[in-house]
């Protein structure tokens, strides 16, 4: 027996039982060793794929390329189109590396893989196998997930906060950019809140918060409107391709929703009850403004609301400032 023998029979038993997930294609794409806790991890018996190309049933319900394929058929152009979100270039020398979320059509789990594959030459240069090897990153990315979400929510009132508002506008700005369709703002405020904790105490501020997010959140009919907490006893509607007219009406429900509460505020100048006044602004994203105008223009409307008498909603008007914004920022 040769060394080289030797070491070939000591590379396959290593990788036989590594404790990663991993399985070896050679040259053609046939599968030469699908380790144990491939099998785990898979719930696909070595002894079904071993000598086969059928590797990919096992992550996948429908025919496709796995990474080793992809090195193997020399075909990396295809991995921005199989892996959209998570690809990037090994450190490994000609290897790469590979995210995504995978249906295992075994196990009947949904896991979030990371594959890590690189080629084998030969002494000549020769492409004779590729390695890849595959870790269940499910648990972390849901924890990823549960911070960020945290990140962006309100403790107090479950709302997503005002963190999250700046980054859905921005987004819904430049989508409403391309399509041309009007995005709408509604900013809330509670009347005389101040007076309200004083009278009541902050206990029960925090219950009234909490029950007009409560209002907001059921405001919402569409999975695009998103309602935040803008701050203190503020709050925010973002109503995309909604007209101005439209976010109208979803801002005289709301006041009207609250009205039905009957939340009592003996110390509010306008009512026996809890109130909101709003500013409501609507236009069709350009290219030439900022998002943060659809904002200026709801507080300005608010700040109307309240110098009328509060307990009102106030539409805004955009002043254009240059001639090429006035037919695409007009209010609708």
């Amino acid at each position: 027996m040769t060394n080289n023998t030797v070491y070939q029979e000591f590379a396959v038993s290593v990788m036989e039982h590594l404790v990663t997930a991993t399985f070896v294609l050679d040259k053609d794409g046939k599968v030469i060793i699908w380790n144990h806790a491939c099998e785990i991890l898979t719930g696909m018996r070595s002894d079904d794929v071993v000598g086969t190309r059928d590797h990919w049933k096992a992550f996948y319900s429908r025919q496709r390329n796995c990474l080793a394929d992809v090195i193997v058929q020399g075909c990396t152009d295809d991995l921005h189109r199989l892996y959209t979100s998570h690809v990037q270039p090994s450190a490994h020398g000609n290897g790469y590396k590979a995210e995504n979320w995978c249906f295992m059509p075994h196990t009947q789990t949904r896991l979030y893989l990371t594959a890590d594959a690189g080629p084998v030459y030969d002494e000549q240069g020769e492409l004779i196998a590729v390695v890849q090897t595959i870790r269940d990153g499910t648990e972390y990315k849901n924890v990823q997930a549960t911070l960020k979400e945290l990140s962006v929510t309100d403790e107090l009132t479950g709302l997503h906060n005002r963190r999250f508002l700046n980054e859905r506008l921005h987004n819904e700005w430049t989508r409403g950019v391309r399509s041309q369709q009007p995005l709408s703002l509604i900013l809330l405020d509670i009347d005389f809140f101040k007076q309200y904790n004083d009278t009541y105490g902050h206990t029960a501020g925090d219950e009234c918060l909490k029950s007009v997010a409560s209002i907001l959140q059921r405001s919402l009919m569409r999975s695009s409107d998103a309602a935040t907490r803008y701050g203190g006893e503020e709050f925010c509607l973002l109503l995309p391709n909604t007209p101005l007219d439209g976010a109208f009406d979803v801002a005289d429900r709301i006041r009207s929703s609250i009205k039905r509460l009957n939340i009592p505020h003996n110390t509010s100048e306008v009512s026996s009850n809890v109130t909101l006044s709003d500013g409501i602004a609507s236009l069709i994203p350009s290219s030439h403004a900022k998002s943060s105008l659809l904002v200026t223009m709801a507080d300005e409307a608010l700040y109307e609301a309240k110098a009328l008498g509060r307990n009102q909603s106030v539409k805004a008007f955009i002043r254009p400032t240059h001639e090429s914004d006035t037919k695409s920022d007009q209010a609708f």
